[in-house]
């Protein structure tokens, strides 16, 4: 019998629930902060105010469907296909590559076209490499002190996908990738002689990568002093600050934002969490932002279950939760102005078909361990 769905998986058990109402709640409010922040551009560039809307609930309707199948998948069977992910996951990165398959955008080549439909397989990569790094520091973690059979072979994995999406001119998932590789390592125990090791190469070879491209230098810059260039780089930053000013501690009110009509770049996509603060105010803001903390608690509760006896399963809990987590509170920091700008969604709010599905593929996987009552150790509290 195929041990994706045994005997054992059609009974009936539950998960943790809570974590499906804090999802639906953000999706739910993601999904019409969206219809608000892309009403003017939408109309305005396709004719059409509720093209992003339409889109995007097409996308949240696909990664229902893929999280409910994941959620019922067994464990062996997901350990089963990771290697496989991993070969998917590198030919999918060479594919944006290929001319007439991967496709150029704002100056980077991180999209390919899949049956007329633009796919970014860093996003999968994201989701591949907790898979992948649970899966060997699970059944590893007793030899975790061994550099060279542990430590280097999954490190010289991170760094092959990290490497091709730099090569793609994606700095920002590319250390988005980098970090919860290494948050990884970190849970897994290895030596911090180890870590200081990495570093020590890792930090020169950043910067230097950071200060090789142009638009990179200026958001820095801009990042530091906004006003030295309030018309190119500084102005996203500022309109930013002036959205999230103008919304107060009440907001405007849904739909009455004005920085978004026109005035804001990417108010439907990096910047929306603007557009949520000008509207909702800051009570709005503290709402979403509890709400993230409260799927993290859920989260990160479940991982602490798994990890006296079952490290697959904490790594993966700990790895899918901080990868949401870590998403959501560096789209945040950028658009409060408190860190550099990026290309980094918000998730559940921001327009975009690959990272809408994989995150809620991340979801699904953390719903199916919160009721795989085989592994967990108690029910979730």
């Amino acid at each position: 019998m195929n041990n994706s769905f045994s005997a054992e998986k059609i009974e009936q058990r539950s998960g943790d629930f809570m974590l499906v109402l804090l999802i639906i709640l953000l999706a739910g409010i993601g999904l019409s902060t969206l219809f608000s922040a892309s009403y003017y551009y939408g109309n305005y560039k396709f004719g059409d105010p509720e093209y992003f809307f339409t889109r995007q609930l097409m996308f949240i309707l696909a990664g229902i469907f893929l999280s409910f199948i994941v959620s019922r998948l067994s464990l062996p069977f997901i350990k089963s296909m990771i290697p496989l992910l991993l070969l998917i996951s590198f030919i999918l990165m060479l594919a944006t590559f290929i001319p007439g398959i991967g496709r150029e955008m704002m100056g980077g080549r991180r999209w390919i076209i899949i049956a007329g439909r633009s796919f970014q397989p860093s996003e999968f990569v994201k989701l591949t490499i907790i898979l992948y790094l649970s899966n060997i520091f699970g059944k590893k973690h007793e030899r975790v002190h061994d550099f060279f059979n542990t430590i280097l072979p999954p490190l010289l994995i991170v760094l092959i996908f990290t490497g091709l999406i730099i090569v793609q001119n994606d700095f920002s998932t590319a250390a988005f990738v980098m970090t919860i590789g290494l948050a990884l390592f970190y849970i897994a125990g290895v030596k911090y002689g180890y870590f200081l090791f990495i570093f020590s190469a890792l930090v020169p070879l950043s910067g230097i990568l950071l200060f090789s491209r142009e638009h990179r230098v200026r958001r820095i810059i801009a990042f530091l002093d906004p006003s030295s260039d309030p018309v190119n780089a500084g102005y996203q930053v500022l309109s930013a600050r002036q959205a999230l000013y103008n919304g107060g501690f009440w907001g405007t009110g849904m739909g009455q934002g004005t920085r978004k009509l026109g005035g804001l770049p990417e108010a439907h996509s990096d910047f929306i969490f603007a557009v949520l603060g000008e509207e909702a105010g800051f009570l709005g803001v503290l709402f979403i932002i509890i709400l993230f903390l409260a799927l993290a608690v859920r989260g990160y509760g479940l991982a602490l279950k798994f990890r006296e006896n079952n490290l697959f399963e904490y790594f993966l809990s700990f790895g899918l939760t901080t990868s949401i987590l870590y998403q959501a509170l560096i789209n945040m920091a950028v658009v409060s102005g408190m860190v550099p700008v990026t290309g980094i969604t918000l998730p559940f709010f921001s327009h975009g078909g690959s990272s809408v599905i994989v995150t809620f593929i991340m979801c699904g996987l953390l719903f199916n361990l919160s009721r795989n009552k085989n592994n967990i150790i108690g029910a979730v509290s």
